[in-house]
């Protein structure tokens, strides 16, 4: 059973488009209403008959995977997405909780059982972990020795603490800092920020607050980013940790605010020493042109997670600082992109001819001498 089958199938089962959107990762609801469309009329009708249950679509999940046993590793991940995203679902129907560092293991255990097999275990190796939006640097995770002591302190802190009296300001700040904290222990191997995200959900219900997973699902590299700039600092560089990043994430999450959460933000702007490139000309006929960025709402991390894995850090942030500058609709050339970033003519060049190559950029005509570059929306299936 191949994975558009699968949700075709589930299409018919269930009549929640947003479960079904939630159980195969898809980022964006059209794709789910698509597929639910090419279902049948006779299966719909059935669909009003009985819904599928939570066990009934990891069943089916499961099954799908089991008959094919060789994968390649986008299948794997793919797999790993499936199945998770039907668990979450399922612990966060679930009305039971305990404030508690064994709820907290537990639920990473129920969400990565015969995924990782770690699933539910205390890492005993150090980590460290290269960040985009810390140009290359790591967070400073807990130290291997004291991962369980440290998770218990970060939980009795947290239940000693009383909000009472305090502003929504005020509750928004200490969740912030609270949930920054526990994700920063990092204490399994794999699985912190997903783990981190339902447990705080549930704990969020205690509160009094209709959190749900949309939020998470639809921003979850921002949020990932969120946490990692509350726990970096770099005095040197001028770089403080800040949590004001997750408490924007929060208010829109908890008072139905409306901000704006792009990772470029967060990036550790300025901080990048751009070295000057001295590479031969490639020859790139790309001298004079000029840049058109189509007035299209693309979103360029969906962009570069689908097309740019293989970027460095540097040429990903080049590629943010050019979508920062520009927007969408300007138009520029080569002579613009070697002032943005103090690049000389032949790593302007390169740079353009690279993202030419990965489809993210590609020429056009029509628009004056020579070719032009225009950005190409891409759809992200996942």
């Amino acid at each position: 059973m191949g994975r558009h089958t699968f949700c075709t199938r589930l299409c018919e089962r269930e009549t929640n488009l947003k479960i079904i959107q939630s159980i195969m990762g898809h980022k964006d609801i059209q794709t789910t209403m698509d597929i639910y469309a090419e279902a049948t009329e006779e299966k719909k009708q059935e669909t009003f008959e009985g819904k599928i249950t939570m066990k009934e679509a990891q069943s089916l999940i499961d099954s799908c995977y089991e008959e094919r046993p060789v994968h390649l590793s986008d299948d794997e991940r793919t797999e790993e997405a499936d199945k998770v995203s039907s668990r979450i679902v399922e612990i966060l129907s679930e009305t039971a909780f305990s404030f508690s560092p064994n709820e907290y293991i537990a639920i990473h255990r129920k969400l990565f059982q015969g995924i990782y097999k770690h699933a539910g275990k205390i890492r005993d190796y150090n980590i460290t972990k290269k960040e985009w939006v810390l140009d290359g640097a790591t967070v400073m995770y807990g130290s291997a020795s004291e991962l369980r002591a440290t998770l218990e302190y970060v939980f009795s802190q947290e239940k000693d603490f009383s909000y009472k009296g305090l502003s929504m300001d005020e509750i928004i700040h200490h969740l912030a800092v609270f949930i920054s904290r526990l994700w920063q222990i990092h204490i399994f191997g794999e699985g912190n920020t997903r783990t981190t995200a339902v447990f705080f959900i549930k704990y969020l219900r205690t509160l009094g607050f209709s959190a749900t997973n949309d939020i998470f699902a639809e921003n979850a590299w921002y949020f990932r980013n969120a946490l990692v700039r509350a726990n970096y600092t770099n005095l040197q560089k001028g770089i403080h940790e800040t949590t004001e990043y997750l408490e924007a994430f929060l208010r829109n999450l908890l008072l139905n605010e409306k901000n704006e959460l792009h990772n470029r933000n967060l990036y550790i702007s300025g901080l990048l020493n751009e070295e000057k490139v001295n590479i031969v000309d490639t020859k790139v006929d790309i001298e004079n042109e000029k840049v058109d960025i189509e007035n299209e709402k693309v979103d360029i991390e969906s962009v570069l997670s689908e097309k740019g894995s293989d970027f460095s850090v540097k040429t990903t942030v080049h590629i943010h600082r050019l979508f920062e500058k520009f927007g969408f609709d300007e138009v520029f050339g080569r002579s613009a992109v070697m002032e943005l970033l103090e690049l000389k003519g032949s790593g302007a060049s390169k740079l353009l001819s690279n993202l030419v190559q990965a489809d993210i950029i590609e020429p056009v005509s029509g628009h004056g001498k020579g070719n032009r570059i225009e950005i190409v929306q891409t759809v992200c299936t996942i």
